[in-house]
């Protein structure tokens, strides 16, 4: 009897299980995953490339005496702004006006000898006529003569060199700059073009910027420049200090080496930058900001919206009309900031996934929520 009763049960429990079972499925097909899309755009952007370097002064130059002797006086305080031509250090003088002095005086005395020597060739050169002198004498006058001017002519050589001499006491700025530490006081015994220098003065209003960098970056950078009808003489460039500011004036790219460093494979640049509130120093490490073109109509994504695969090839997951997943073969050209600069795979108007990316894949239908304003459409 009980069996009875439990078999239309048993018929049943199959049933129920089968109902539940449809109802699990339908709910999994109906439910959608949500994603972040992107709404590509174009802008136009200016392509950069920052360069490391060193900044060097103008002008530099050694200061060293010329001649020997005691420093009598410092006529500067270190770290001044210094004028050419104007007076760093006065070295005892006495010997060397002395030497000039007596210079002086062999000349007049050399000059002397000239005129009576001169007075003696034309005296005998009339005597000769009448046989009053022998032509012996007469020739031995006249090579005296000429003796006294050419001994005239040596003593005034060594009245100059006494008279420059004398001038080197005083040591002299070449260029106008900005001197540095002295490494002698007065006092101190200097020489003749000693290895040390006395002090050092550097230029620098303007400051050069030395940029390395490799021989394919060079070539690359011609063939950029040149597309644009840029020369190297107005190449623009900005300046990234070590503190990360930004330097306020602009420079301009001066010169390239001429030959490819072998060990490295690098070149060196040269840009110019004034420098008229003395930010700059020399050896500082900067960064310089090289404009390469001006692209009208890049396409910027987020950088989160490429994915890459094991070999590296870039991929990007764009929305169809109906909100269907596809997935697209992307070249990214180069980072700048936080996106990506695409050189194909996405067209102006495509709709990128950024958000949600790992919880959905090819075919998938999706609810779509616009985040392009969040994060930074392109004008």
């Amino acid at each position: 009897m009980m069996l009875q009763r439990l078999t239309p049960l048993l018929f049943l429990f199959p049933l129920l299980f089968v109902g539940c079972t449809q109802e699990v499925t339908t709910t999994k097909k109906t439910t959608q995953v949500t994603v972040g899309a992107y709404s590509v755009g174009a802008q136009s952007i200016t392509l950069e490339r920052e360069l490391s370097g060193r900044t060097k002064a103008s002008k530099s130059a050694e200061i060293r005496p010329q001649i020997s002797g005691i420093i009598k006086e410092r006529l500067f305080k270190e770290g001044d702004l210094v004028k050419q031509g104007a007076v760093l250090y006065a070295i005892d003088d006495a010997s060397y006006h002395a030497a000039y002095d007596e210079a002086k005086a062999t000349l007049a005395n050399a000059e002397a000898s000239v005129e009576s020597a001169r007075l003696k060739y034309e005296r005998y050169a009339d005597l000769v006529k009448v046989e009053g002198v022998s032509k012996q004498d007469m020739e031995d006058a006249k090579t005296a003569y000429l003796q006294a001017v050419a001994n005239v002519e040596a003593k005034k050589a060594a009245l100059q060199s006494a008279r420059i001499d004398l001038d080197y006491t005083k040591i002299k700025a070449p260029i106008s700059g900005r001197i540095g530490i002295s490494s002698v006081t007065e006092g101190a015994l200097v020489t003749a073009n000693q290895t040390t220098a006395l002090a050092t003065i550097r230029a620098l209003d303007l400051v050069f910027v030395d940029i390395t960098q490799s021989s394919a970056q060079l070539l690359k950078l011609r063939t950029l420049l040149s597309q644009q009808g840029v020369s190297k003489g107005n190449t623009k460039l900005s300046l990234k200090l070590e503190d990360g500011t930004l330097y306020a004036h602009k420079g301009i790219l001066q010169f390239q080496e001429v030959s490819v460093d072998e060990g490295t494979g690098s070149v060196t640049l040269r840009a110019i930058f004034p420098n008229p509130d003395g930010v700059l120093l020399p050896g500082m490490y900067v960064r310089s900001i090289m404009e390469e073109a001006v692209l009208e109509k890049a396409i910027l994504v987020p950088q989160q919206g490429i994915s890459r695969d094991p070999k590296g090839n870039a991929t990007a997951m764009v929305l169809s009309a109906e909100n269907k997943i596809e997935t697209r073969k992307v070249q990214t050209q180069r980072a700048i900031g936080d996106k990506w600069l695409i050189q194909s795979g996405l067209n102006v108007g495509d709709r990128l996934v950024v958000e949600g990316i790992n919880k959905v894949k090819t075919g998938d239908s999706v609810v779509v929520v616009d985040v392009t304003q969040s994060l930074g459409k392109a004008q």
